[in-house]
């Protein structure tokens, strides 16, 4: 029977000598693992690299054993979540001033992640609208405008 994306994570983390516990969580029908731990600065890492990377190899480990395995999101103390929200706060006031002043506005260039955000956040606004340039770059803009 294959390791639960937990068990796999667990075994992960122990093996690099973290002492951790996590839970489960679904949002949405998407599974997060979350991450407590004493050390939560060392498995987030600077800029969320290490986040990032754990995140990466767990969903690259349950691909190879189903290659339709669902994509699993890994937190650590709610950080993402946490950050998500700032980020979303930041993203709204850009949006409050495209309605004041009525000229579209450019994000500071955003990686996918929060690309998604971003598109979710407005996707179903009357009146404002989101849009990316068709690049191949893992950095892009997001343009924010009036429908």
């Amino acid at each position: 029977m294959p390791q639960s994306p937990r068990e796999i994570l667990d075994t992960i983390l122990g093996h690099l000598g973290f002492v951790v516990q996590i839970e489960e969580q679904e949002v949405d029908g998407h599974l997060i693992l979350q991450i407590r731990t004493n050390e939560p600065d060392r498995l987030i890492g600077h800029r969320e690299e290490r986040l990032e990377s754990l995140q990466l190899l767990l969903n690259r480990i349950l691909l190879a054993h189903d290659r339709d395995a669902p994509r699993v999101t890994v937190d650590v103390e709610h950080h993402r979540t946490m950050r998500d929200d700032a980020f979303l706060r930041r993203i709204r006031q850009l949006a409050e001033a495209v309605l004041e002043h009525g000229r579209p506005i450019e994000t500071e260039p955003l990686n996918s992640y929060d690309r998604r955000i971003v598109h979710n956040a407005f996707r179903d606004d009357p009146e404002l609208a989101t849009a990316s340039a068709d690049s191949d770059e893992k950095i892009k803009r997001i343009t924010i405008k009036r429908r």
